[in-house]
């Protein structure tokens, strides 16, 4: 398009004076730096439902990636809807990265439909050697991987490969692998904090089946959820709600972990059933918090939940 400006210019030279030179420079510098405009376009788009996912996305890509979440922060991730506009998004963007396994029941229609459409759909929690919600449970698997350090980290190259599949010219790969040594020192920070735990406390009461995966790597148990199942949108019964009273009261519980992404009204109705003092202790479980606050990142979320897990029953 240069090359074409500059001919035109040599042409309108020989016809004009000197006088239009300035202005036909002013042309050229609008239009090339129009084309530097088109050339920001070439990063690419990727649309994830999570903010979790989107920082990963977002650790990996860089300046080579714009990242869109469809899931506002602190919001609900199991009955969030898409409007038209994001559903749009979907099939224009390179890579959408779910989180699956039933975590977005609210966007299933719509992922369902843009991936029939030929939507580029990368679902992760089925590619992280998932586990069951509990032992008596084996057919309905825990969408909540990010709470595992290690899992991340594999996800993390599995989203590198699949933009290394749209663009083979950055290694996307090894901003993946500088990403794990960064959740491998977390989950050792993680370690330490937890540490302060003694062993005859280490047992979860939480409002719903999310923490099933730190659980698992940092040598929890969790006894008790005021939701049951993995799903924010079950209604617990009054004999699932008076059953997990008496689990507080019979392991000793003293501490409720609630979420930032849910109202803590029904197990604070638990904690007052109990009879005696139980903490209501809020951690942040399927969004991270604000951008720029201690738990404005993944990595940040993971290490401001372990200190409020210690500070509680530490």
């Amino acid at each position: 398009m240069v090359i074409i400006l500059i001919e035109m210019i040599t042409i309108l030279i020989s016809l004009f004076k000197p006088r239009i030179w300035s202005v036909l420079l002013a042309t050229v510098l609008l239009l090339t730096a129009c084309g530097d405009e088109d050339r920001e376009s070439d990063r690419l788009a990727v649309v994830t439902t999570s903010s979790i996912w989107g920082d990963v996305v977002a650790e990996i890509g860089g300046d080579d990636a714009e990242v869109e979440v469809l899931i506002p922060r602190n919001a609900d991730a199991h009955d969030f809807q898409a409007t038209s506009q994001q559903a749009a998004r979907l099939l224009e963007a390179d890579l959408v990265v779910v989180n699956g396994l039933g975590l977005e029941e609210g966007l299933q229609d719509v992922l369902d439909s843009a991936e029939g459409d030929g939507a580029n759909v990368l679902h992760l929690a089925p590619l992280l050697d998932p586990i069951p919600f509990s032992a008596d449970d084996r057919g309905d698997l825990d969408p909540h991987v990010w709470f595992d350090p290690q899992r991340v980290a594999v996800a993390a190259e599995l989203i590198a490969r699949e933009l290394d599949a749209v663009d083979d010219s950055i290694d996307w790969v090894s901003r993946a692998r500088t990403y794990a040594d960064e959740l491998a020192t977390t989950e050792e920070e993680m370690r330490r904090l937890l540490s302060a735990v003694p062993d005859d406390r280490r047992k979860l009461v939480t409002n719903h089946q999310a923490l099933g995966y730190l659980a698992e790597r940092f040598e929890f148990e969790i006894v008790g959820v005021v939701i049951p199942g993995g799903s924010t949108l079950s209604d617990p019964s009054s004999a699932e709600l008076a059953e997990l009273v008496r689990t507080i009261e019979v392991e000793g519980i003293d501490v409720i972990f609630t979420e930032t992404s849910l109202p803590s009204r029904l197990a604070e109705a638990v904690a007052e059933e109990v009879g005696r003092e139980i903490e209501i202790v809020t951690l942040y479980t399927e969004s991270l918090d604000d951008p720029g606050t201690t738990a404005g990142t993944l990595v940040g979320m993971m290490v401001e939940n372990a200190r409020r897990i210690s500070d509680a029953l530490g």
